[in-house]
Order: C-alpha cells, then structure tokens, then sequence
C-alpha cells in the first residue's frame, strides 16, 4: 500500500521512512509542501492509478498552503475523499486537534513520533482504508446485478391488452395481421411452456363407448 508523506523537513521524511520501512511499508512518496502533493494527487494520476495513494501523513505546519487548508481540499474533492489522512504536529491543544478533525482528518500523531504509535495508527488506517474500498466495491458489484436484473426484467414478454382470437377455430391475429395458432401465438409472446393432455369433456366425446351416458 502506497503512503505519501507531506513534511517540508527532509529530516523528518527520512525519520518517518526509516521507521515505515522497518515496519514493512516500503512503497512511500515524498511532498514539502501541499502544492507538491496535490500534483501527485492529481485528477490524471487517480484516473490511471485509482489506488495510487492509499493514506497521507500530513504535517500541518507547511509553507505557502498549510496542512489543514490541504486537508479541507482533500476530502472535498471527489477522487480523493476517500484516502485517509492522519496530521502530524507538534501543537497538542484541543482546538488544534478538533480543527484537524474538523478539517477532515481521521486521526492525529504528535511530534515526535514515536515509533510504536506511528505503526499502530498507520496499521489501523489502511485497515479502515481496505474495509471501505472493498465495501464500496462489493456495493458496486451489487448495483450492477440489480441493473442485469432489472434489464432481464424488462426482457420478460407479458401478454396484455387486447387479443383479436377467432370464435370459431380460435386462432389469434398478430400485429402484421396474419392468424396463428393460439398455443404458437402463447409461446412467442411468453414464457409459458405447455404439457399436453386431454380434458374429461373431450375424452367423453372422443370415447364414447368408455363413457355411456
């Protein structure tokens, strides 16, 4: 699973990476600002790649565009709401923690990270990040069998309406006005099938020395 990682310290990249890669994530990029990030994440790169980035490490404090500005981007723009981010950042007060959820991100480390906690919560948000790519598309797979169905069912021939039948030889008249047999004409026009036998009226008719009045 792909991580980028938005940090302008290479310092604090090569710190991240370091301990990402010991805990086996070794397909990392790298942005110093949220410029640079969002040309990795850009509408070309998600239309070749739809998994091109599965999580951001995201620092706040960036040059030019900050990181919650990055943030608000992010999960506003429809290609990429669905990547987790998790901020890092050396402010601990409350209102900055509630302005990164609010900015939407979906976890937070401060600095400096600990190993320990950067595995765990990096772990729990590819998690998150697996369970909702595979429900979006088990759902999608769901859609496509209701719409098979719903086509097969506008597929399905019904008889209804008015049947022009002859009171006498009871053929029926089609559309091009020719007359065919009533269990050919039933046929064509459903899915009936039919199994053949002889009612008790008929029967006495065709043997009457059986059936003596």
């Amino acid at each position: 699973m792909a991580i980028l990682i938005v940090d302008d310290s290479r310092d604090e990249q090569e710190l991240l990476s370091t301990r990402l890669r010991a805990a086996g994530y070794g397909s990392l990029m790298f942005a110093d600002s949220a410029e640079a990030a969002f040309g990795i994440l850009s509408r070309d790169n998600a239309v070749q790649r739809p998994r091109a980035v599965d999580l951001i490490l995201m620092d706040i404090m960036l040059p030019g565009l900050d990181g919650l500005e990055a943030c608000r981007r992010i999960t506003t723009t429809e290609w990429l709401q669905g990547i987790p981010i998790i901020v890092i950042t050396v402010k601990t007060e409350e209102k900055d923690l509630l302005a990164a959820f609010a900015a939407g991100a979906m976890d937070y480390i401060r600095k400096p990270v600990s190993p320990a906690e950067l595995v765990a919560r990096v772990s729990s948000a590819l998690a998150i990040r697996e369970e909702r790519f595979t429900r979006k598309a088990r759902e999608q797979e769901l859609l496509m069998r209701t719409q098979e169905l719903e086509r097969a069912l506008r597929e399905v021939k019904v008889l209804r309406g008015l049947i022009p039948i002859c009171a006498k030889c009871k053929r029926v008249r089609t559309d091009t006005g020719d007359w065919q047999g009533l269990e050919e004409y039933i046929q064509d026009h459903s899915e009936a099938e039919f199994s053949h036998g002889i009612c008790h009226p008929c029967m006495k008719e065709i043997y009457t020395d059986v059936f003596k009045d």
